[in-house]
């Protein structure tokens, strides 16, 4: 059984201008051609559309999804890594839906905050002994100070970023990319750039041993479950550690 260019594209929810441009640039050819020069569409070849979707929602470009394609040739470990960061985002988003919720019943209802469930996950002072015992006092108090003397506004936008920087890791590790790749390490600069913006640590002091802290860190990603979930898991963690870990090694 196979679907024509037009019912393809309906059902895909795109267009057949996109899969005839698909079909120019070698990413995803038609199953036969009818003898109308119609294009036609079999099984192998909607499972083929459906990974360039999903990674398209990923934010790569089409040259890149070509690379994706023609390194991940076991589709159903790729389509089982998409479900994966799939999962992952469904319950980021079913986090914010109940934090969201419980905001606007508390505006409608007795107008009594609970702070606790608007803002599950940020408190930093929870990990006030580890972070003491892995990195000394005065880390922490230089990370707690410059935390505290934040307004709500700008907290609010180092959350957001941290929630992108981690989502898009996931979403990296999901696709099946290289950590050396120019996206992998692109993100490495990336958290570079954001430990760099935590007072304490050795990125952000002059004379850190910032290769060491960065690649430590990486490692750390992996052996501690607690960081590793913040990236999909293990594996993603491990993809992150690698690219840390070229990334410190070219560039640190």
């Amino acid at each position: 059984m196979d679907w024509s260019i037009q019912e393809t594209a309906r059902i895909a929810g795109t267009t057949s201008r996109t899969l005839r441009h698909y079909d120019d640039i070698g990413l995803l050819k038609p199953s036969r051609t009818g003898h109308n020069g119609y294009r036609y569409y079999d099984g192998p070849a909607l499972v083929q559309l459906q990974r360039i979707l999903l990674l398209r929602e990923l934010g790569l470009g089409l040259p890149a999804i070509t690379e994706v394609l023609h390194r991940e040739t076991d589709t159903v470990k790729a389509l089982g890594n998409h479900l994966e960061w799939l999962g992952q985002e469904r319950d980021r988003l079913a986090r914010q839906i109940a934090s969201v919720r419980q905001t606007i019943d508390t505006l409608q209802g007795d107008g009594k905050y609970m702070a606790q469930d608007m803002f599950d996950g940020f408190d930093h002072t929870q990990y006030k002994d580890e972070v003491e015992e892995r990195w000394g006092k005065d880390t922490y108090a230089a990370g707690d100070s410059w935390w505290r003397g934040m307004s709500a506004d700008e907290k609010q936008q180092w959350k957001d970023r941290v929630r992108k920087l981690g989502s898009d890791w996931i979403a990296a590790a999901g696709s099946g990319l290289s950590p050396e790749s120019a996206e992998a390490q692109d993100l490495a600069r990336r958290h570079v750039e954001w430990l760099r913006g935590i007072p304490g640590t050795p990125t952000a002091a002059p004379g850190g041993d910032v290769k060491g802290y960065v690649t430590g860190l990486g490692e750390m990603y992996v052996a501690d479950p607690r960081f590793a979930a913040n990236y999909g898991g293990e594996s993603g963690a491990a993809f992150v550690r690698d690219a840390l870990r070229i990334y410190a090694e070219r560039n640190l």
